[in-house]
C-alpha cells in the first residue's frame, strides 16, 4: 500500500493526475525560453499592449471576443506558444483554452507585472510575424517611419535605424547588437551614424549606398542591382529607389538611393526606401511582405502606393514613411491584399 501511494503522489508532481493542460513558468524560466522564433503573446488589451511590451509579442486580446479564432488564424499549432498578460490571470484563463485547442502552452506567472519588477526588457513597437517556407520565424519590429528590425532565427538586422524622429529610440537599451545594419540613402531620416554605431560590434555588417559611405567613411557599398550573401542563407538585392514626378527628382535622384529585397528561406520582404512607383518595380515577383512609402511629395502619393501595390501584388502590404499622411484609403482599392495600417509616423 505504502508502495502504491508513494507512486501516485509522484505521478501527481508531473502533473499526470492534473487537469492542468499547460505549464506555468516563473520569470526567469520565462525569459530562458524566448528565442527570436519563439511564439510570443500578449493576451492583454490594445490599449495595455500600445503602453509597453516583452520584445516580440504580438497582441490577442483575451477579452476581446474572438481570442480562439485569431489565436487559430495566427498561431502555428505544431509550435509553443508563451502566453502572458498583466498579472497572469486572463493568461491563465487564455491557456486553458488553447491547451483545450490542442496547442503546447507555456504560462508566464505573475504576467507583465513580474517580468517589469524583475528589470526584464520591455518594449513599445509593433511587431509582425511571418513563416519562412520551412516554418521559421521572422519577426519585423516596426520602430518607427523608415526604421525596421528584423530577427531570424537569433540574428537581428537593422534597416535604416535612426534614434530621433518623434518619440526618441533608445537603441542601446530597447535592441540587442546587430548583426546586420542596412541603409537606404543619406538623408538624416534614415542615416544616423550615431545609432549604427550603438548597434554595431564586432563582426557587424554594415550595408549602404555610395552617397553614406561618402559621408560616414565606412561600410560596404552596394548598388542598385547587385546582390549580396548575407549570415543564415539571407539573400540581399538592392533595387532602384527614386523620384519620378517632375519637380521631385532633386529629393531622391535616380542611381543613388538603393530599396532593399530580403530572401528568407524563402520569404520575400521588400523595403523600398524613398521611391515613387518606378518602372522597375515590375521586375519584382513573388513579392511576400512590401514597405511602401507615403510621404508626398518626397515618396509616393497614395494614388501612387495603391498603383505600386498592384504592379508587385505582395500578399502583404504595409504602408510606411508615412508622416501624416491618411492611409485609411488604401485597404478597400487593394482587394486581395492584406494592408496592414500600422502607426509608422
Amino acid at each position: 500500500m505504502n508502495k502504491i501511494f508513494t507512486l501516485f503522489m509522484a505521478l501527481s508532481l508531473f502533473g499526470l493526475f492534473s487537469c492542468k493542460a499547460y505549464n506555468d513558468l516563473d520569470v526567469n524560466q520565462f525569459a530562458e525560453a524566448l528565442q527570436p522564433y519563439v511564439q510570443l503573446v500578449d493576451v492583454r488589451t490594445p490599449e495595455e499592449f500600445a503602453e509597453g511590451r516583452i520584445p516580440g509579442a504580438v497582441n490577442i486580446d483575451w477579452n476581446g471576443g474572438a481570442f480562439l479564432s485569431q489565436a487559430r488564424e495566427r498561431l502555428d499549432a505544431t509550435r509553443p506558444v508563451y502566453l502572458y498578460c498583466r498579472s497572469g490571470r486572463r493568461s491563465a484563463s487564455a491557456s486553458k483554452e488553447l491547451s483545450k485547442a490542442g496547442f503546447s502552452v507555456f504560462n508566464l506567472l505573475g504576467g507583465y507585472l513580474a517580468w517589469t519588477e524583475s528589470g526584464m526588457p520591455v518594449t513599445k513597437y509593433d511587431v509582425e510575424t511571418f513563416l519562412t517556407d520551412s516554418g521559421e520565424r521572422v519577426d519585423i519590429t516596426l520602430v518607427k517611419h523608415g526604421s525596421l528590425a528584423l530577427a531570424y532565427r537569433g540574428l537581428t538586422l537593422h534597416v535604416d535605424p535612426v534614434a530621433g524622429l518623434g518619440k526618441p529610440t533608445d537603441y542601446a537599451v530597447e535592441f540587442p547588437k546587430a548583426d546586420v545594419l542596412l541603409v537606404t540613402h543619406e538623408h538624416g531620416d534614415h542615416l544616423d551614424d550615431a545609432t549604427l554605431a550603438t548597434l554595431s560590434r564586432e563582426g557587424t555588417l554594415l550595408i549602404l549606398n555610395q552617397t553614406s559611405r561618402n559621408q560616414i567613411g565606412r561600410g560596404e557599398v552596394i548598388g542598385n542591382g547587385e546582390v549580396r550573401d548575407l549570415p543564415e542563407g539571407i539573400r540581399l538585392e538592392a533595387v532602384p529607389a527614386y523620384n519620378t514626378t517632375p519637380g521631385r527628382e532633386k529629393f531622391h535622384p535616380k542611381g543613388n538611393g538603393n530599396g532593399y529585397v530580403l530572401t528568407i528561406d524563402g520569404l520575400r520582404i521588400y523595403v523600398a526606401g524613398d521611391t515613387e512607383d518606378v518602372p522597375e518595380m515590375a521586375d519584382l515577383k513573388d513579392i511576400d511582405v512590401a514597405f511602401l512609402p507615403v510621404n508626398q511629395p518626397y515618396t509616393m502619393t497614395v494614388e501612387q502606393c495603391v498603383a505600386a501595390a498592384r504592379i508587385i501584388a505582395p500578399k502583404v502590404l504595409i504602408p510606411y514613411h508615412s508622416s501624416n499622411t491618411d492611409l485609411t484609403p488604401i485597404p478597400d482599392q487593394l482587394p486581395g491584399i492584406d494592408v496592414r495600417l500600422r502607426n509608422m509616423q
